[in-house]
Formats: structure tokens, C-alpha cells, sequence
């Protein structure tokens, strides 16, 4: 494979057994990071290619989170399909997988097997609720992680049910603990020269996003309550989300000064000296009417003018936009985190780099996702020597694809 050489993980082998979103997201910032990330699928390929048969828009994900990746696929139930597995694991610096706990064992290529092999091999697993404890075996998916972990049961208005996240915040924010793990490992490595176990529960990773909701827990001894777009912990006021002519904007005050920005804004700046506004905690006591009073003003004015007036007397705040503004937003397009591209299967779409820029090197080159087994000769024949005839017997046999 030719190597992106000035990025920080050039060399870097990482055989990606990732599925849906959790592990191929790790992989996705592997690649992005310049990472040989090679993606292993079973022969029919991995769950997010199945929803084809509901929308090919439906798999825009894959095609999200598989960039910059090759594509191979081994059948892992087959003697033979371990053995190559086994072969590849000998030869790559990092194995990530986020199977239910216990999997990859029964295929027998667990931690164990793969540090016996290779023990310079950092072995990463992404799991619901980790590959110990009680609930270890417990199914988990981002909206069922959602619900153990009490985020849902703070998300929503207080006279509503708990209400899901509406993006998938459980599987990227533990994909990205997933990365940060493997890193970390990676430069142990360098020093002890022995790979080893790295695994993030999605539970676990999103704990500490309930910091908010947490003081209000250890406070008043009792669950926090849905706030809405109010602050988790009732601590700040403003802090909401109010009506513009056209839509709404966000805004709200971490410091007295904001306060008397928003006031100067508003010009009300009277407001700065009622006692019942005096103070956080005294507009937090009057959240009703602060609220009342910004909603007031902020409805007369389209969310144009709010920007504008909100912008000059320095006001923490933003504008609520919907997905096709976001999508099309100057600012990331400008720093090349989001790019036009024309896509064999969905035409022109949108699509992410990295988040994390790495000063120094070359915006990464978008490769299109793999499609499925792409490339099973190139890997097999690169890394392990297959000859073509070999190779052609395996896929008879339905060992490869």
C-alpha cells in the first residue's frame, strides 16, 4: 500500500473488524490519521451494507466511516478463514473489533491467541458494557445505551417522556474513546515494544457527558430532572433555546459581563439591576421570567438580525440550523472538514475528514469506501504471499470473497 507520509500513524497497520457505526469510526480516524487500515467483512458484509435494501441513501454511513480504508472480506467460521486471519494478525500493529463480548473468542482469535502470535499486536475491543461485570452480555445498541445509561432520562421537557439523542452521540462518543485507547497503546508500545488489551464500554463513555445533570443528582438527592434546553443542572439562566421570527436561536450567559452584554443588546439595561436578575443564581430562581422576557425580544427579529445584534455586544449564542445549512456551512467547507463529492452511488453528497488536523501534514486524500472484498486479492496477495490460483480456490471455496 503507498502511505500517506506525513501523517502521524504512516506505517501503522490496523486490521478494522468494525461494525454500524462504534468501530468503524475508530478505523474511519486510524485512516484518517494515515493508518493502513484494512477492513475485514464477512462474505455478505457488515450490517450498515444491508440497508441497501431499504434506501441506498440509507448506506451513506458506510460510505462515511470506510473511507480511506481497503476492503477485504474472510469467512472467520472456517478453519481456513482463522488461519489467514491469524496470518494478517502476525504482520499488523492493531486489531480493532466491537463484537458482543465473547466472539471473538469462540472464533478463536481472541486477545490471547492474537498476543501469542504477535505480541506487539494492540488488540482493541469496543463493547456495550464492557468484557467484565454483571451486564457484560447485555445487548447493546446506541439507543439501548442511550437508555441504561440515564442520558435518555434527562433528555426531553419536564412534562414529556425520556427522548432519545437524535444523532447516534453513544457510538461515536465511544468510537472516539476507542481511537484515543489505541493511540495511547500505540505509544506505550514505542517504549515497552508489547501491545495490549484496550477496551471502552459505550456505558461507560458517555458517563461523565451527565457532569451537569450529576450535581444536581449529588445536590438534592434526587434523579435530575429533563430540563429541556435548560441547563442539566438548573445552575445557569439564560441558558435556552428561544423563538426568532424564523426559526430559533440559542443562547446563553456564563459570565455576569454576558448578562449585561444580552441586556445591552436587548436594551434593557435595567434588567442589570433588579434584584431579580441580579445574579445567576437570582435569575435561575426567576427562569420563568428571564426566559420570558428573552423569548419576548428575540421573537420580534429574524435570526439574521438576533446574529447580528447578539455578535456585536459579544453575547454567547448560535442560531438553531437545520442539517441542509449545516451540510452547506461555509466555515467547515473553508477549513476542507466538509467536502463536495460526487459519489458513484449517491451522486453529489456531502462528506467528513477528521475532526483531528494534524499541523503539518496534507489534508488526506478522500478514497471511497471500500466495496465488499474489493480488495481481497491486493491484501492477501501483499501481505501474504497468495498466489492468484490459491486465491481463486479460496473464493471457490467460500473461504474468501
Amino acid at each position: 500500500m503507498e502511505h500517506r507520509r506525513n501523517f502521524p500513524l504512516d506505517g501503522v497497520t490496523v486490521l478494522d473488524l468494525g461494525q454500524v457505526y462504534q468501530g468503524p469510526y475508530a478505523g474511519f480516524l486510524l485512516a484518517q490519521a494515515g493508518a493502513d487500515v484494512i477492513k475485514i467483512e464477512p462474505p455478505h458484509g457488515e450490517p450498515v451494507r444491508h440497508r441497501m435494501a431499504v434506501s441506498k441513501f440509507a448506506t451513506l454511513p458506510f460510505s462515511m466511516l470506510n473511507a480511506n480504508k481497503k476492503g477485504i472480506c474472510l469467512n472467520l467460521k472456517t478453519p481456513e478463514g482463522v488461519e489467514l486471519f491469524k496470518k494478517l494478525a502476525m504482520k499488523a500493529d492493531v486489531l480493532l473489533e466491537n463484537f458482543a463480548p465473547g466472539v471473538m473468542d469462540r472464533l478463536g482469535i481472541g486477545f490471547d491467541v492474537l498476543h501469542g502470535i504477535n505480541p506487539r499486536l494492540v488488540y482493541a475491543s469496543g463493547t456495550g458494557f464492557g468484557l467484565s461485570g454483571p451486564d457484560r452480555d447485555k445487548y447493546a445498541m446506541d439507543i439501548t445505551v442511550q437508555a441504561s445509561s440515564g442520558m435518555m432520562s434527562v433528555t426531553g421537557f419536564p412534562d414529556g417522556p425520556p427522548v432519545k439523542a437524535g444523532p447516534a452521540v453513544v457510538d461515536f462518543i465511544s468510537g472516539t474513546h476507542l481511537y484515543a485507547g489505541i493511540v495511547t497503546a500505540l505509544l506505550e508500545r514505542t517504549v515497552t515494544g508489547i501491545g495490549r488489551l484496550v477496551e471502552v464500554s459505550m456505558l461507560e463513555s458517555v458517563y461523565p457527558t451527565l457532569a451537569s445533570n450529576l450535581s444536581f443528582v449529588f445536590e438534592h438527592d434526587s434523579p435530575s430532572p429533563r430540563t429541556g434546553n435548560r441547563h442539566g443542572a438548573l445552575a445557569e439562566s439564560p441558558y435556552n433555546v428561544y423563538p426568532a421570527a424564523d426559526g430559533y436561536v440559542a443562547i446563553f450567559s456564563v459570565t455576569e459581563r454576558h448578562w449585561r452584554c444580552l441586556a445591552d443588546a436587548m436594551r434593557r439595561p435595567e434588567l442589570t439591576a433588579d434584584p431579580r436578575f441580579l445574579t445567576s443564581k437570582d435569575r435561575s430562581r426567576n427562569m420563568e421570567l428571564t426566559d420570558e422576557i428573552i423569548g419576548d425580544w428575540t421573537r420580534t427579529l429574524t435570526r439574521s438580525e438576533l446574529s447580528e445584534l447578539l455578535t456585536q455586544h459579544k453575547v454567547p449564542f448560535s442560531v438553531v440550523r437545520d442539517l441542509v445549512e449545516v451540510a452547506n456551512d461555509p466555515h467547515m467547507h473553508s477549513r476542507g472538514t466538509l467536502e463536495w463529492v460526487d459519489d458513484a452511488v449517491f451522486g453529489r453528497v456531502v462528506l467528513p475528514r477528521s475532526a483531528i488536523r494534524y499541523h503539518g501534514a496534507d489534508l488526506p486524500v478522500r478514497e471511497p469506501a471500500p466495496g465488499l472484498g474489493e480488495h481481497t486479492n491486493e491484501i492477501l496477495s501483499e501481505y501474504l504471499d497468495v498466489d492468484l490460483t490459491a486465491l481463486d480456490q479460496l473464493r471457490e471455496d467460500g473461504i474468501v470473497a
